[in-house]
């Protein structure tokens, strides 16, 4: 699904996802993925909401001075991360909001048109 075409003088807008991946400044990117402010974006080698152990979110940790909240997209339904990775999370503590993969494209982009300093977990969906 197309999301945008703006540029947001910053990191870039989610331009489109499904099919496996998405499009960031006009680039495809297969696979699910991390988007970091200030540090950039990384493939991310989960593919269910399962897998989001505490240790899949060290990157997060690590730039955690960055950004404020990370949306975590779980995939085609929202689904909770295990109950663990929810802990720790909060107990650094790190902002975290938990939605499907479509709903997280589109609020990252919000907030990055109003400046805020969000980073994003995504599950690739189909």
């Amino acid at each position: 699904m197309d999301l945008s075409n703006t540029d947001f003088n910053g990191p870039p807008p989610i331009d489109a996802y499904g099919s496996g991946g998405f499009r960031l400044d006009k680039k495809r990117v297969e696979g699910s993925m991390i988007l970091l402010p200030l540090v950039g974006m990384f493939p991310w080698k989960i593919t269910t909401p399962g897998e989001m152990l505490p240790a899949t979110f060290d990157q997060f940790v690590a730039a955690a001075d960055s950004f404020d909240l990370i949306l975590i997209g779980t995939g085609d339904h929202i689904a909770l991360p295990p109950r663990k990775t929810r802990a720790f999370l909060s107990d650094i503590p790190l902002n975290f909001d938990v939605m499907d993969t479509g709903a997280a494209c589109r609020t990252y982009n919000i907030l990055l048109g109003e400046n805020r300093r969000v980073a994003a977990a995504l599950l690739a969906v189909s």
